[in-house]
């Protein structure tokens, strides 16, 4: 087997299943010897069900939905497939993600290359198309953690000195070596897992893909950031406005700390793990100040989200538009027939929240490509899927009942 793709799911069904359909429209890899596994973390949203009839084992005998009783944490369940695996690749896959035609292909390319591969990564882009930081990162030692906290990281982001947190001084365009790859999209092999070990599932979410970089360099393999994009929706499957993110997110940093760096003095540790504590309270200060804003001063989220829907699936659509009471308009289009600069001229004379791709009509790989060239700040990409009528954006989705 060549590949193995891990994929843990906690009730984002949907995303889930517009994550397998864009594997499977890779090109130039044999998916014949690909494995896919979704593990369920016992999700509430009837995801095994709808995953199980969406992905038949008839036509998808590679694909496996397995189902815990409980929710296991993101470790575990990567784990329970990886005992299961045959891959020669195993590739650590968010559902909140989106690959492009070419991602799998550029990826394996490049690895194949490579004979001290411990995790690769790739280029990130979230819904506006924008560079995702969070693609390469340095190893959070106590320094580099002390210059993000204390902002000299945003201050000084192309210095080696100040900025390793998000090693902005290498290039986006061509393989870097980098420290820190993110579980969003890990790439790695069978053979390095089998040196360092699986995930370590004291972290019950949050930091696995950090503590497992580490110990990939620790044991003299190399980290890569390869320059293939993909989207990622970034934080779908999580539930960040509460207060059992903050606290799994923060506690996930001082086990990290306390594993890699119990050697540091008091002295020096003490001042960290405070101001761990301070940011996680931070946080949750912020969520209740956000709450108290949208209390004190509602508005409609429709206002926010008027779409423009290009394909030409346009009656499946307006049945969403007014099932959900949304605000569309509709442009009739392919990637054939497409008018050049849309982007732009959209969002200078329009304002649309979102431009909704019909992904029969549409190359994932070209709409990534689009808003990669024309960042765009408050034009998201949205996605719609006519043989099921789900339509995707940022934080929504909407189903035909």
């Amino acid at each position: 087997m060549l590949l193995s793709i891990i994929i843990v799911n906690y009730n984002v069904k949907y995303f889930v299943e517009q994550c397998l359909n864009s594997i499977y429209r890779s090109e130039d890899v044999p998916l014949d010897d690909v494995e896919v596994y979704v593990i369920d973390n016992s999700s509430r949203d009837g995801s095994v069900e709808y995953l199980r009839q969406a992905f038949k084992p008839s036509l998808y005998p590679r694909v496996h939905i397995v189902a815990n009783k409980r929710n296991v944490g993101f470790g575990r369940a990567n784990n329970q497939a990886l005992a299961k695996s045959h891959g020669k690749y195993v590739l650590f896959l968010n559902p909140d993600t989106l690959l492009a035609e070419h991602t799998l292909r550029d990826v394996l390319a490049e690895a194949e290359k490579i004979n001290d591969l411990g995790a690769m990564g790739i280029k990130m882009l979230h819904t506006n198309g924008a560079f995702a930081l969070e693609s390469r990162r340095g190893i959070p030692s106590p320094w580099v953690s002390f210059c993000k906290m204390t902002g000299l990281t945003a201050l000084l982001p192309r210095s080696k000195f100040f900025g390793r947190y998000y090693m902005r001084y290498l290039s986006t365009e061509k393989l870097e070596k980098i420290d820190i790859v993110s579980g969003a999209f890990m790439l790695t092999t069978a053979a390095a897992l089998k040196v360092t070990g699986n995930f370590d599932e004291t972290f019950f979410m949050y930091g696995e893909d950090i503590d497992l970089s580490c110990r990939f360099l620790k044991k003299g393999f190399t980290n890569y950031y390869c320059p293939t994009s993909f989207l990622h929706y970034k934080g779908e499957s999580t539930q960040k406005n509460s207060f059992r993110y903050v606290h799994v997110f923060y506690e996930a940093m001082l086990i990290f700390f306390r594993k890699h760096y119990a050697h540091y003095h008091f002295l020096l540790s003490l001042p960290i793990k405070i101001a761990i504590v301070l940011r996680a309270l931070l946080a949750l200060i912020g969520q209740q100040m956000t709450y108290l804003r949208k209390f004190l001063f509602p508005r409609s989220t429709r206002e926010n989200q008027r779409m423009l829907y290009i394909g030409r699936s346009s009656d499946m659509v307006k049945q969403l538009e007014e099932e959900y009471g949304l605000n569309i308009d509709y442009l009739n289009a392919d990637e054939e027939s497409m008018p050049q600069g849309h982007l732009t001229m959209l969002e200078q004379a329009k304002g649309y929240s979102h431009i909704v791709y019909d992904l029969e009509d549409f190359r994932i790989d070209k709409v990534l490509s689009l808003f990669e060239g024309h960042v765009l700040p408050k034009v998201h990409i949205g996605t719609f899927n006519p043989h099921r009528c789900v339509l995707i954006t940022t934080g929504h989705t909407y189903v035909k009942d």
